[in-house]
């Protein structure tokens, strides 16, 4: 099966800003600063994400 960079990036963005937003919410309260975090782990997933390229098949 072949999944697409793109496909993969938004996995791995909704998984980062998903943990990062409950880990946030702990204290019932969402300041600007964990909002800000939340933002910058799902860029960062996704740029990270798609810019790396999956490993090529070998023959075995």
């Amino acid at each position: 099966m072949k999944i697409s960079s793109i496909a993969k990036s938004l996995i791995a963005g909704v998984s980062a800003g998903s943990a990062a937003a409950v880990t946030a919410v702990q204290d019932s309260v969402l300041t600007t600063g964990e909002g800000v975090t939340i933002v910058l782990a799902v860029l960062g997933a996704w740029g990270i994400t798609y810019a790396v390229p999956n490993r090529p098949k070998t023959d075995a």
